[in-house]
């Protein structure tokens, strides 16, 4: 990506010089604001520091309550939100990260935030790519560039029962953004189970020109055997029954092959890397963990998939059956895609209740 006044940096360009502001935002300065940092006088951690008063971390986190939504950054002017880390509490499906630009009603980002970085069957896996790293213990880091021109806004809905705790903070710039700049967006889907001989749409409805940059996916199989055979298609700018990309196999599109099995153990081998992988691999137990589940990534960083006017995404769930044939799945599938585009953005679907987006 090019340079354009601080939004960017990379190892080539660190000691260039730039007239953009550095902010960031925590429950120790809720609105990032210049000198502002750590005045809280009371939060989370007043009781811990009772003894030391202000300034000594007395607001580390915040509690939203069951049913309710948390604004976490309300940003004016333009600028870009240039890293994420965040480590929430409680069910991570039932946790809604929703991101609005330049004062859309609808948000550009829908997603459970498990989901939003790599971790989207509720358990913790170790991920090191550049656009997403999951940490010891449940630490979440996003690296997704996304600029805006008039204001950002962030929150945190939380539909469970119980009340969760964040610990959050939004590294972020202001300074000039360019016309060409397209803004980030992230969308959540779920089929559960996929019905029989039907794609899974993992984006669809897309209006405006831009860029697909990656997939999430939680994929749960429901049979025994190999179940990543299915081709992922790609249909830009007006394709209706044939796409423009058609890839060759499930592992092979993300940077894998022949099942991602390391030969020797005769198991699944997790790996993750800059632009790819399976991070996660849940085996069953014997008893009550039945099912295997992956979770796997794909970031078009290098390759981004560009169209002009519209875009829609699909992918085949496929094993085998008898007689060497082809076997359509019916699994259990999640994904989060990731784009960049021009506003407005087209509003999504309504996101899936909460008994449908409950891991099983």
């Amino acid at each position: 990506m090019a340079q354009f006044n601080g939004l960017h940096m990379n190892m080539g360009n660190l000691a260039r010089l730039s007239q953009a502001q550095t902010r960031s935002i925590s429950p120790e300065n809720f609105t990032g604001e210049k000198g502002k940092g750590g005045m809280a006088t009371d939060g989370t951690g007043a009781s811990c520091a009772r003894e030391l008063g202000q300034g000594w971390k007395l607001s580390p986190s915040i509690i939203i309550h069951a049913g309710e939504t948390f604004e976490l950054a309300n940003i004016e002017g333009s600028g870009a939100i240039q890293q994420i880390w965040m480590t929430p509490t409680g069910n991570w499906r039932y946790s809604i990260l929703r991101i609005y630009w330049d004062d859309q009603e609808q948000p550009s980002v829908e997603c459970p935030v498990g989901d939003f970085f790599a971790c989207g069957w509720g358990k913790f896996a170790p991920l090191s790519s550049l656009a997403v790293c999951v940490n010891p213990g449940s630490a979440f880091n996003c690296y997704w560039e996304m600029p805006f021109k008039k204001r950002c806004r962030v929150t945190m809905t939380n539909i469970a029962d119980e009340d969760m705790r964040l610990y959050y903070q939004i590294n972020y710039t202001l300074t000039d953004v360019p016309d060409e700049v397209a803004y980030f967006h992230a969308q959540f889907r779920r089929a559960n189970p996929l019905p029989y001989k039907e794609d899974y749409t993992i984006l669809d409805g897309v209006q405006g020109q831009g860029h697909f940059v990656g997939v999430y996916m939680a994929w749960g199989v429901n049979n025994s055997g190999w179940w990543g055979e299915g081709e992922i298609k790609f249909f830009l700018d007006g394709d209706k029954e044939w796409p423009t990309i058609c890839g060759t196999g499930t592992e092979d599109y993300f940077c894998g092959s022949y099942n991602f099995e390391n030969k020797e153990t005769k198991q699944y081998q997790e790996f993750t890397t800059p632009y790819a992988g399976l991070s996660q691999v849940l085996r069953p137990d014997g008893v009550y963990r039945s099912q295997t589940r992956f979770g796997l990534y794909r970031w078009h960083i290098t390759d981004p998939i560009r169209f002009q006017q519209d875009l829609r995404i699909t992918i085949q769930a496929l094993g085998w059956r008898s007689g060497g044939r082809y076997l359509p799945l019916q699994d259990d599938i999640a994904s989060v895609a990731f784009w960049y585009q021009t506003l407005p953005t087209a509003p999504f679907a309504a996101l899936p209740d909460r008994d449908y987006l409950e891991i099983i």
